[in-house]
């Protein structure tokens, strides 16, 4: 598996373990309407340092296991499947940052705006991680 891929799967995974155990409580047990809500903020800070914690380790983990590979500078294809992955990931980002700051603050008010453009985000990163694995998945088949 290219070291790429591992950083992708690593990625996605992170998120994964992360931010859907926050947003699953955040349906749940929406937060009030004031702002700042500062148990939330927590929450979120929380998730978002976990998550950076998982990535930082996972990547000591993968230049140890493979430091000549993590050093290797991207290639023609490793660019092509980024530019490409980048490319779909913009799409879902800027259609969530549309539905937030152009709709969703005439219907919506507080955390539920501040949560979803959380999920977009998250659901940008992920895209763009799946995209990177499909990419060389397809290539190796």
């Amino acid at each position: 598996m290219p070291y790429r891929e591992k950083v992708a799967w690593l990625s996605l995974l992170s998120m994964l373990a992360v931010f859907i155990p926050y947003f699953t409580w955040s349906s749940m047990h929406p937060p009030g309407p004031e702002i700042p809500n500062l148990k939330q903020m927590a929450l979120y800070a929380v998730t978002s340092l976990s998550w950076a914690a998982i990535l930082g380790i996972g990547h000591l983990l993968l230049r140890r296991s493979a430091p000549g590979e993590a050093k290797l500078p991207m290639d023609e294809r490793d660019t092509t499947i980024a530019h490409k992955a980048r490319g779909y990931a913009y799409g879902v980002l800027i259609t969530g940052m549309i539905v937030v700051g152009g709709f969703m603050p005439f219907t919506n008010a507080g955390w539920e705006i501040a949560n979803t453009a959380f999920f977009m985000i998250v659901l940008a990163e992920a895209v763009f991680s799946i995209s990177i694995i499909r990419a060389y998945r397809r290539q190796h088949a």
